[in-house]
């Protein structure tokens, strides 16, 4: 009966540290990084389609590691295009209120530089 209780005891520790580490989601793949909007914007089209495809077959253990590590680098992708969207939001505000002003210099100004950054959204 004791050996039961110590082995019940092992595994219930154990089973409480993995639960532990989970929540933690150390972070041990970077991902490849995204250094521009366009970098982003490639980069989650490309791991979309290879997580896509990896989704498509059998979920085996060596899936599931492919599938963490495409994570990384969407999740980076998202991130920087979350980030640059941001930006854009606030550009194509200032195209608006150029419009309202009648001020053509900033409407020209400003509407050219979110029309650049916005075509790298629906390419």
């Amino acid at each position: 009966m004791k050996k039961i209780l110590s082995a019940t005891l092992v595994a219930a520790a154990l089973l409480s540290s993995a639960l532990v580490q989970a929540d933690e989601r150390p972070d041990h793949y970077k991902g490849k990084p995204a250094e521009t909007l366009e970098q982003a914007v490639a980069n989650f089209s490309e791991y979309n389609q290879k997580l896509k495809t990896v989704l498509a077959g059998e979920l085996t253990p060596l899936a599931m590691v492919e599938i963490h590590e495409l994570t990384y680098t969407i999740e980076v992708a998202l991130e920087k295009i979350h980030a640059e969207t941001g930006k854009l939001k606030d550009v194509l505000e200032e195209v608006h209120v150029a419009s309202e002003h009648m001020d053509t210099a900033t409407a020209k100004d400003r509407g050219d530089a979110y029309i650049k950054a916005a075509q790298t959204l629906v390419k």
